[in-house]
């Protein structure tokens, strides 16, 4: 989530209707739509809004930024907004969005652990259900980089129990984080259910880009229960998608899997073909990686949420 709640304001020609188009246009993964529409609500900031709704306009284009993976200039802005202390709910957004940056771009986990549990403390002060709920569901990834999977486990539980009767976009992100995090745990029988519920739930709402990880996660959970067929359809459509998308990591994480499937399955060929292409493409300056990667358990080298 970008911005506070959505109100039923939904003229374009207002804040709250530029606000509430770009969050709409993110839950649809139409992240170019989004930038559009957050940079006209930032042009209306600065024309006649209040310090609050500047601060505002300013953290979710900011997010944007995050999210399109140029975060790095928007930091300065952020902790600026988290230093001024001003309006509560701005602070508590510019706080989650660094968190954001460092836990999924920057992949530095102590830091988005520190900033994610200020994102909580805020949302803790203010008492908004879906911002408490994306705070422990941040937290949760920040724990679950760090590798921390019975902690992150329980943010995540704290969140699905908070969104329990949501059915958004952000819901099935949550339910694919614990799913994640079952199947890490060997609890397949839980794992499945809540993967195979956010991917229903995404197809529902016809959001393709958030489809990719509960994809991959299935992959590695038939991988992990010994279903390689059905490993690798879910890893190829995952792959399909990321390649459709332009998701590089995912693309990475997919050929891994993949990989893995093939070699498990016996097919030397298929893997070598995975794990060519990702020396190739992704690592070039490691020319042994494919008879590295056949001559491990490939499982144990990635964190799919990381």
């Amino acid at each position: 989530m970008i911005s506070s709640e959505p109100r039923d304001e939904d003229d374009e020609g207002t804040f709250e209707g530029l606000r509430n188009a770009t969050q709409r246009a993110v839950d649809h993964g139409q992240l170019d739509e989004a930038v559009s529409l957050a940079d006209r609500a930032l042009a209306w900031a600065r024309r006649c809004g209040t310090g609050a709704e500047m601060d505002l306009a300013v953290c979710n284009r900011a997010a944007l930024e995050i999210w399109l993976g140029r975060g790095d200039a928007a930091l300065p802005q952020l902790r600026e907004i988290l230093l001024r202390n001003g309006d509560p709910g701005s602070c508590r957004l510019a706080a989650y969005n660094i968190s954001i940056h460092y836990c999924h771009f920057a992949k530095n986990f102590k830091k988005g652990l520190f900033y994610a549990r200020i994102a909580l403390e805020r949302s803790q002060v203010l008492g908004r259900r879906d911002w408490l709920a994306s705070s422990h569901n941040l937290l949760g990834s920040a724990l679950l980089g760090e590798s921390f999977v019975d902690q992150a486990d329980h943010e995540f539980v704290i969140a699905l129990e908070l969104m329990k009767n949501d059915q958004h976009v952000w819901k099935a992100k949550v339910l694919d984080n614990l799913g994640y995090c079952r199947i890490l745990q060997k609890r397949y029988g839980e794992g499945y259910a809540l993967l195979y519920r956010s991917l229903r739930l995404l197809r529902r709402l016809g959001v393709e880009r958030y489809q990719i990880e509960p994809l991959l996660d299935l992959c590695l959970a038939h991988l992990e229960t010994g279903r390689i067929r059905y490993a690798t359809r879910k890893g190829a459509a995952g792959l399909a998608l990321a390649e459709k998308l332009g998701d590089v990591d995912a693309i990475k994480n997919a050929l891994y899997l993949l990989g893995e499937a093939a070699n498990l399955d016996g097919d030397s060929t298929g893997a070598c073909s995975y794990f060519n292409r990702l020396q190739r493409d992704h690592y070039p300056q490691s020319p042994y990686l494919t008879g590295f990667l056949l001559a491990v358990d490939v499982r144990s080298l990635i964190n799919l949420h990381a």
